[in-house]
């Protein structure tokens, strides 16, 4: 899921810096400074979620978690996935720094979107209405960023429309994953934790 340098026109590389340094700047302005905390470990799960791979075929993909990392933190995710996809560039290679922008875009506008859209749904007073929204939670973030990664590289030249192609079919396994892993992780963090999901107790257990 991480374009490397080199891969995007200068547009589109462009694009993606401006709209990510604006999403950073909401997201560090709506960020409560009580729970950084809770930024970092989940900017540590996005970062630990790269070594889990799924065998796909000669190749393989990995867990993304931005699902779960936007339901928990809305806007806040920008910032916490531009940091922990800049020590990933800068300790592993992954990606790259010039594409820093657009791979941060592509991974938190969707975890941003499904905030919205799934905010609601986790906080139900029925555990299986929760994990249900979970689910499209996580599955929903992956079928976003997978397509606006695809939408990247086709707007970078016809030579990559075959990859962006690639990459949606590679990463249908991963949607499917992920909605469970995100619908169990609702589940127990509604059970031991519900402030970390920013729910209220009351509310979620009547």
């Amino acid at each position: 899921m991480h374009i490397v340098d080199g891969a995007l026109s200068i547009p589109v590389v462009a694009t993606g810096a401006i709209l990510t340094l604006g999403g950073v700047a909401l997201g560090l302005k709506k960020m409560d400074y009580d729970h950084l905390p809770q930024v970092g470990v989940l900017s540590a799960a996005f970062f630990i979620a790269s070594y889990i791979h799924l065998p796909i075929g000669f190749s393989s993909v990995h867990l993304i978690l931005n699902g779960l990392i936007g339901l928990a933190l809305g806007w806040a995710a920008f910032p916490a996935l531009l940091v922990a996809l800049f020590l990933q560039a800068v300790f592993f290679g992954f990606g790259g720094f010039v594409v820093l922008g657009v791979n941060t875009l592509n991974i938190a506008l969707p975890a941003v979107l499904m905030y919205y859209l799934c905010r609601h749904g986790i906080s139900a007073s029925s555990p299986k209405v929760a994990a249900v929204w979970g689910a499209i939670g996580g599955a929903g973030a992956i079928i976003v960023t997978t397509l606006m990664v695809a939408l990247s590289l086709m707007m970078s030249g016809e030579a990559f429309v075959l990859a962006a192609k690639a990459t949606f079919v590679a990463h249908i396994p991963v949607m499917v994953v992920e909605g469970f892993v995100t619908a169990a992780a609702v589940l127990l963090i509604r059970k031991v934790k519900p402030e970390f999901l920013g729910l209220d107790e009351e509310r979620v257990y009547g």
